[in-house]
C-alpha cells in the first residue's frame, strides 16, 4: 500500500513538471528579442541600450512593457513607429541624434506612462506629435535644442502630470502651448534663452502646483507674474543673476508653502511681495546680496518655519526681525558678515530648533550669550559657531565653554554719548543747520535721531542724518523748529542728548529789524526770551563813523555844486521888484457905471 502510494505521488510530479515545462517553452517561443537587446520575460522588459541602431529594431514583443533604446543613432520617429507595442508602459528615447518626430509617432500607445525624450537635437515639436498618449503622466523632453513651444502642443495629453523641458535653447513660448493639460502638476522650465515669465502660457495651467525656473534671463518678476496659479503650492526661482528686483504685486495671487529665490542679485528683502504669502513655511533667499533684514517687515508670514539666507552678505539681523513667526524654528545664515545675532530678533527661542551662524566674523559679547547657553540644545546643523573677537576667545568653539566663565567673557558696555555740550540754533529761514553726535560703547552702539515729534530720521531727504551720525537741516522751515534728540543704544542700555534749532521766518525777520527789543522763542518753540542788543560798542562806533563821514561827504559836493553853478551865472542880484494887478474895483453911479483898475508893485528881497 505505501508502495503504490509513493509511486502515484512520483507520477504527479512527473505531470506537473512536463506541463510547467511546456508552459515555459510555449512561453519563450511567444516572447521575441531582437539581435544585440537583453530581454527580460519576467519584468517584460526590453532594453536595447547602446546598440547603435540607426532606427527602432524590429521584432520587438507586443507584450513588452519597458522599451530602453537609449544611446543609439536613431534619427527619426516615423507616424505610428510604435503602433503594436499596445502593452508598452515606458518608453525611453534619450540620447539619440533625434532631430524629427513625425505627427501621431506615438499613436497606439494607450497605455504609455512615461516618455523620455531628453538629450536629443530636436529643434522643434510639431503640433499632433503626442496623440494618442491619454495616460501619459510624464513627458522629459529636456537638453534639446528646442526654440518654441507651439500653440497646442500638448493639447491630447489630459492625463499629463510633469513636464521636464530644461536646457532647451527656448526664446518663446506660445500662449496657447500648454492648453489641455489640465491635470499637469509640475513644470520645470531651466537653462532655457527666455528673458521673462511666460505669464499668459502659465494661465493655463489651473492645476500646477509646482514650478521651477532655473538658469534664465529674468531682470524682474513684473506684477501679476504668476496669475491663475491659485494652487501653486512651490515656485523655485534660481541662478538667475539678472534678476534684481521683484514688483509689489509679482506674486500676487499665490497661496505658496515653499519659496525659493536663490543665486540672483536681490540687494534687499522682498518685504513687499511676501506679505501675503501667509502659508508659507519654507523660505530660501540664500546667494543674494542681501545686506539687512529688518525689524517687525515679516511679521505677516504668521506660519513661517524655516528661512534660509546663505553666502547673502548679510551684515546686520536687526531686533524683531521675527517677531510675530511662533512657528519659526529653523534659521540658516551661515556664510555671511554677521558680527552678531541678538534673542530680541527672535518671537520666541524657545521653539528655535536649528540655528546655523557658522562661517560669520562673530563677536562674542554680551549679545550672543543666550546661544551660549542653549548650546546643549540648538541644532547647529554639524557646524558649531566659533568666536572671531574678541582676542582673549578668538577661535573658541561654543560648546567649548564653560558656565563659570561665561559672565567674565560673554560683556557688554553701555552705550554713551561723548560730547554733551549744548547745542541751540537760531537761524533764518533758509539756512542749513548742523548738528553733532558721538558715542562710544562695547559693542559699538547704533546712533538714531528723532525728530521733534519723535518719528525716526532716515538719510535721505532735506532733514537727513549723514554717514558719520551727524544731523543736517539743509535749507531750514520755520516748521522746523523744535527739540531733536540722538539716540546711541547698544545690547547693555541706551544714552540719548537733545539738540535745539528755532528757525525764523520772513515776517519774524521784519520785525526782528523794526523792534530789536523784541522777544522771540526758545528752542523748543513754546517759551519766549529777550533777545540781547545785537551790536557791541565797536560795531556801533564804526556804524556812526561811517554814517558822519557819508553825511559830510554828501554836504561838501552840494556846497561846490552850488558854487560852480553860481561862477557859471555871473552877478547875483539880492533884490526882485514884483509888478502886479490886482482885483478891479467896481463903482455905480446910478445912471451908469464904470471900472476902474489900480495897478501895484512891491519888492522883494532875496536871502
Amino acid at each position: 500500500m505505501f508502495v503504490e502510494t509513493l509511486v502515484q505521488w512520483w507520477l504527479c510530479r512527473v505531470i506537473i513538471y512536463i506541463l510547467a515545462a511546456s508552459v515555459v517553452l510555449a512561453a519563450d517561443t511567444s516572447w521575441s528579442c531582437p539581435l544585440c537587446c537583453r530581454c527580460s520575460s519576467e519584468v517584460l522588459e526590453v532594453n536595447c541600450s547602446r546598440c547603435q541602431f540607426p532606427t527602432v529594431p524590429d521584432g520587438l514583443s507586443t507584450d513588452c512593457q519597458l522599451l530602453n533604446l537609449t544611446y543609439n543613432k536613431i534619427k527619426t520617429l516615423e507616424r505610428q513607429q510604435f503602433s503594436s507595442l499596445t502593452q508598452l508602459w515606458d518608453l525611453d528615447l534619450s540620447d539619440n541624434i533625434l532631430n524629427m518626430i513625425e505627427a501621431e509617432a506615438f499613436l497606439g500607445l494607450q497605455n504609455l506612462l512615461t516618455l523620455r525624450i531628453a538629450r536629443n537635437r530636436l529643434k522643434i515639436i510639431p503640433v499632433g506629435v503626442f496623440s494618442g498618449l491619454t495616460r501619459l503622466r510624464l513627458l522629459d523632453i529636456s537638453q534639446n535644442e528646442i526654440l518654441v513651444l507651439l500653440d497646442f502642443t500638448f493639447r491630447d495629453l489630459a492625463a499629463l502630470q510633469r513636464i521636464e523641458a530644461g536646457e532647451n535653447d527656448l526664446v518663446y513660448v506660445s500662449q496657447r502651448a500648454f492648453t489641455g493639460l489640465s491635470s499637469l502638476q509640475e513644470l520645470h522650465l531651466d537653462h532655457c534663452n527666455l528673458t521673462s515669465v511666460p505669464t499668459e502660457a502659465l494661465a493655463q495651467l489651473s492645476g500646477l502646483t509646482r514650478l521651477r525656473f532655473r538658469q534664465l534671463g529674468l531682470t524682474t518678476l513684473p506684477n501679476n507674474s504668476f496669475r491663475c496659479l491659485g494652487r501653486l503650492r512651490e515656485l523655485v526661482v534660481s541662478h538667475c543673476p539678472w534678476l534684481e528686483t521683484l514688483a509689489e504685486n509679482s506674486l500676487f495671487g499665490l497661496n505658496l508653502t515653499s519659496l525659493t529665490i536663490c543665486h540672483c542679485n536681490l540687494s534687499t528683502m522682498p518685504y513687499t511681495p511676501l506679505h501675503h504669502l501667509v502659508y508659507l513655511r519654507y523660505l530660501d533667499l540664500s546667494f543674494n546680496p542681501i545686506t539687512y533684514i529688518q525689524g517687525n517687515r515679516l511679521r505677516e508670514l504668521l506660519r513661517l518655519e524655516e528661512l534660509h539666507l546663505v553666502g547673502g552678505g548679510l551684515l546686520r539681523i536687526e531686533p524683531g526681525a521675527f517677531r510675530g513667526l511662533a512657528r519659526f524654528r529653523l534659521l540658516n545664515v551661515s556664510g555671511n558678515l554677521l558680527a552678531t545675532l541678538e534673542e530680541k530678533a527672535f518671537h520666541s527661542v524657545g521653539n528655535l530648533e536649528t540655528l546655523r551662524i557658522d562661517g560669520n566674523p562673530l563677536a562674542c559679547d554680551c549679545r550672543l550669550l543666550w546661544v551660549v547657553h542653549r548650546r546643549l540644545y540648538l541644532d547647529f546643523g554639524g557646524r558649531p559657531p566659533v568666536c572671531t573677537a574678541p582676542v582673549q576667545v578668538q577661535g573658541r568653539v561654543f560648546r567649548d565653554f564653560s558656565e563659570a566663565e561665561l559672565p567674565g567673557l560673554f560683556t557688554c558696555r553701555q552705550a554713551r554719548i561723548l560730547n554733551r555740550k549744548p547745542q541751540q540754533v537760531r537761524v533764518d529761514e533758509g539756512h542749513t543747520v548742523l548738528f553733532y553726535c558721538s558715542a562710544d560703547g562695547d559693542p559699538k552702539p547704533s546712533i538714531i535721531w528723532l525728530s521733534p515729534q519723535s518719528i525716526p530720521l532716515s538719510p535721505t531727504g532735506r532733514i537727513h542724518v549723514l554717514p558719520n551720525n551727524s544731523l543736517e537741516v539743509r535749507y531750514a522751515q520755520v516748521q522746523d523748529s523744535g527739540a531733536y534728540r540722538c539716540v546711541a543704544s547698544n545690547a547693555a542700555g541706551n544714552d540719548s542728548f537733545a539738540v535745539g534749532l528755532q528757525v525764523w521766518g520772513f515776517s519774524q525777520n521784519h520785525s526782528r529789524r523794526l523792534h530789536p527789543a523784541l522777544s522771540f522763542p526758545a528752542g523748543n518753540g513754546s517759551s519766549h526770551a529777550h533777545q540781547p542788543f545785537p551790536f557791541d560798542a565797536k560795531t556801533l562806533l564804526i556804524a556812526v563813523t561811517l554814517g558822519f563821514l557819508s553825511f559830510i561827504g554828501s554836504v561838501v559836493i552840494c556846497f561846490i555844486f552850488m558854487f560852480f553853478w553860481s561862477q557859471g551865472k555871473g552877478q547875483i542880484k539880492h533884490t526882485a521888484t514884483i509888478d502886479f494887478v490886482p482885483r478891479s474895483t467896481i463903482a455905480s453911479n446910478g445912471a451908469g457905471g464904470g471900472n476902474r483898475v489900480e495897478s501895484g508893485r512891491f519888492t522883494m528881497k532875496l536871502i
